[in-house]
């Protein structure tokens, strides 16, 4: 078994209908090498053929000194006789990164999309784009992210005399959510088992990985011992979510209050405050002559619900609920809706 994370056999591999993906995920405790196996990846692809990289960020504040934070581990692994810089360009819009005073690269924000958009011209030479830490620890995802990605995507893909041309993303994460944005808009949640090592969906591939040589570091680290007990520690060495706690899996008791019916897709989900328990709980048990029915997207609008915007007071406090640790589920698949209604 390999000491670091190996990304051949992910790159090899074909998309469920059989074709080449463009979207690569991985996940692997921490310290497992994959940012590493990624940022090398697209050094050397730039130094043996010109092939010019984007990294992708989620805030613009992250820019500050990227090429630092990007290369100053694989350079000194890799590269030591190279040095990277970067510039600032559109009074900071985006970074572009030199490889001994040659562009190889940009750093963009995910959140600054609108502003990609019109800067698109600029970056048609980017042949593959990297995305690290895609889940958040502290769950702070730039607002419509995924939407935002989507437009980041289209506009990098354009140019080079074509419509639309190939360009593939890499994404790395440690295993934070199951019910990240990205695995509920792709599907993923329902489908990751804990011992799926490689799942296939259209147009993407993702590995879930386990670096055994990383776990053992983690866990005879005098640090990590003292808090042997904690959350965290089983998140970093053990590929363990950190934010899917089964607590929040549970039936609470007692009389309970019907708030409201939400609505996503063709499914429809219950919303209920227990008072004695202090929590609000989602099920399928749709009481349908309560008049408050919910959707949070256009998609689901219909007669009879009320499209909620990100402000209103209602979502705000299932906000509240949620980020207290007060919200239960029936399911995975009601945890799932209620975090992707919230994101939104």
């Amino acid at each position: 078994m390999s000491q670091y994370y190996d990304g051949t056999k992910l790159l090899s591999m074909l998309d469920i209908n059989g074709k080449k993906p463009e979207i690569y995920m991985t996940t692997t405790n921490r310290t497992g090498g994959k940012t590493t196996y990624f940022g090398r990846l697209l050094v050397n692809r730039f130094k043996k053929t010109g092939a010019k990289f984007c990294l992708l960020y989620r805030f613009n504040y992250e820019l500050d000194e990227v090429a630092d934070k990007f290369f100053k581990d694989i350079g000194g692994l890799f590269f030591p006789d190279d040095d990277m810089s970067e510039k600032t360009r559109q009074k900071g819009k985006y970074k572009e990164l030199f490889l001994n005073d040659v562009s190889c690269g940009y750093a963009i924000a995910i959140n600054d999309a609108d502003s990609i958009k019109k800067l698109s011209h600029l970056f048609s030479d980017t042949s593959a784009m990297f995305f690290d830490e895609f889940q958040s620890e502290t769950n702070k995802y730039a607002p419509d992210e995924i939407k935002k990605l989507i437009s980041i995507h289209t506009s990098l893909a354009r140019g080079q005399n074509k419509q639309v041309r190939y360009l593939p993303i890499y994404m790395c994460a440690n295993p934070v959510s199951l019910i990240n944005p990205y695995y509920v808009e792709l599907g993923i949640t329902g489908r990751l088992k804990a011992d799926t090592n490689f799942l296939k969906g259209d147009g993407f591939v993702l590995e879930q990985g386990f670096v055994e040589a990383a776990s053992t570091a983690q866990k005879e680290s005098g640090f990590n011992r003292a808090f042997a007990q904690n959350d965290y520690v089983a998140y970093a060495s053990e590929c363990v979510y950190l934010n899917d706690s089964s607590a929040f899996i549970d039936t609470p008791k007692g009389r309970s209050n019907y708030i409201a019916t939400l609505r996503s897709g063709n499914k429809r989900f219950a919303i209920r405050e227990y008072l004695d328990e202090g929590v609000v709980y989602c099920d399928k048990r749709i009481d349908d002559s309560f008049p408050i029915k919910i959707t949070v997207s256009a998609n689901d609008h219909d007669v009879n619900y009320v499209m909620l915007k990100r402000s209103d007071l209602f979502l705000s406090t299932m906000r509240y609920y949620f980020e207290r640790g007060c919200f239960r589920f029936k399911d995975i698949e009601c945890k799932e809706i209620v975090l992707k209604a919230l994101s939104y």
